[in-house]
């Protein structure tokens, strides 16, 4: 298991930031249950859902923006688990660009590929792989969704993908956790790091890598920032 508890370039958990943030939650002192299940709820709601400049953000920067996506608010998520001795690993997909209905301009769809990278936490606990995927999104921003499609069930949309959305399979579980699963379409397998799983597949490059993290997903972020404040319009 030593493999999936060491730093990366990524995975910097020794970073002095993460080292405190660990001290002050007293995670160290839980047992590794407890520990995962704790550091699972602080990175899905103490780190809200918001679109990051690039994949490839160390696991403090993350903590210091404090949003994340799918990529990386899991980055922090491996960096905060390794840091206390629980074994993680990454999961590759890619996952169907629908899920970003309600916050991407319908003239804006071109920019966007067909289908983006997308990654879960797999974390060894009880003698097994756990998957989870809930922490995404963050619990004020899901029940502004939730009261604004009441009746919805089979819901995507929203950096949402779920078969429930009043009732999603998101909390901590050794069952898994997930919100964005509906809209996977494509496996590209279990990576140790995620440093490897970002340098084998990439969602923009050139151009449109550098007009998304200088303009578009500004844009995108005022959109999810309304949509948490139950503006919708």
């Amino acid at each position: 298991m030593k493999q999936f508890l060491v730093t990366t370039p990524l995975v910097d958990y020794q970073h002095s930031e993460i080292q405190s943030l660990i001290e002050a939650k007293n995670w160290r002192q839980l047992n590794a249950l407890s520990a995962a299940e704790q550091i699972y709820n602080f990175v899905k709601d103490d780190i809200e859902f918001g679109y990051s400049e690039t994949d490839t953000l160390t696991a403090s920067q993350v903590l210091k923006q404090g949003y994340g996506q799918c990529n990386t608010k899991g980055t922090l998520l491996v960096a905060l688990l390794r840091a206390c001795d629980i074994p993680t690993r990454v999961h590759g997909f890619e996952i169907a660009n629908d899920l970003k209905q309600g916050l991407i301009p319908t003239q804006l769809t071109w920019f966007a590929p067909k289908s983006i990278i997308h990654s879960w936490v797999e974390v060894y606990l009880e003698e097994r792989w756990v998957e989870l995927e809930g922490y995404i999104i963050d619990d004020g921003y899901l029940k502004q969704i939730q009261q604004r499609f009441s009746m919805a069930k089979n819901f995507t949309g929203f950096g949402i993908s779920t078969l429930c959305l009043q009732q999603p399979n998101n909390r901590f579980s050794l069952n898994g956790a997930y919100i964005q699963k509906q809209s996977i379409t494509r496996d590209l397998g279990v990576f140790t790091n995620p440093d490897t799983l970002y340098q084998q597949h990439k969602n923009l490059t050139g151009i449109k890598q550098w007009l998304y993290a200088h303009c578009l997903r500004y844009w995108i972020n005022l959109r999810v920032k309304r949509v948490r404040a139950g503006r919708f319009n």
